[in-house]
């Protein structure tokens, strides 16, 4: 049975730039975070430097790229050198941070993407945290949704013990310098650690732990 006594796991000890971050104030479990992203993007909007073209909700580092033929629905903060390619599909609310890179025909949806991250083709990742110099090739999935489960509540294991996150569409938890291999499976509810090496169409799920 799910534990609902145990802390839900910490941010920061995944992604070591998460207090400097914009949501580095934010003391709540991942999940809190991706189920109230368009807010706190939103939030964040309004209080963005000078460098940001803002625009029905979506702002944009005028150092950023974003080739035509990419939707980005809002809200969106397209951060510092970032390049967003042609066919990707941005929605839900989305931050692409620093140096960042989502490559063709990918979809983010309520995404945050730290700095010097990459997301390669034809790639999917749903209501997740990434964080920073995370590498994802071509064709790998981080799936937000427990399709195929009766019950929808997304479950995850930390520290031993399984929580109950009372929310149906949480992805991953991903930490710096993780590396997803082309064609990979990440179910929903993962929490992935630093450095971590997710193998060319291995699946991880922690439902089967």
């Amino acid at each position: 049975m799910p534990n609902r006594g145990i802390d839900p796991p910490a941010i920061s000890r995944f992604i070591s730039s998460w207090s400097g971050s914009p949501f580095g104030e934010i003391d709540a479990a991942p999940w809190a975070v991706t189920q109230h992203l368009p807010q706190l993007l939103l939030s964040q909007i309004r209080q963005l430097e000078t460098g940001y073209e803002i625009a029905d909700g979506i702002a944009r580092h005028r150092s950023a790229e974003i080739e035509a033929g990419a939707i980005v629905k809002a809200p969106a903060i397209i951060g510092p050198n970032a390049f967003v390619a042609s066919g990707a599909y941005l929605r839900g609310g989305v931050f692409v941070g620093l140096d960042c890179i989502v490559g063709p025909a990918c979809e983010l949806k309520t995404v945050v993407l730290l700095e010097h991250s990459k997301i390669a083709h034809l790639s999917f990742v749903g209501d997740s945290i990434l964080g920073a110099r995370v590498n994802v090739e071509a064709g790998a999935m981080i799936a937000n949704y427990r399709n195929e489960l009766s019950s929808k509540t997304i479950r995850i294991w930390h520290q031993g013990e399984m929580i109950d996150t009372n929310v149906e569409k949480f992805g991953a938890l991903v930490g710096d310098d993780v590396r997803i291999g082309a064609n990979a499976v990440i179910a929903p509810g993962a929490l992935l650690s630093p450095s971590q090496i997710v193998k060319r169409l291995e699946l991880i799920d922690q439902s089967d732990e």
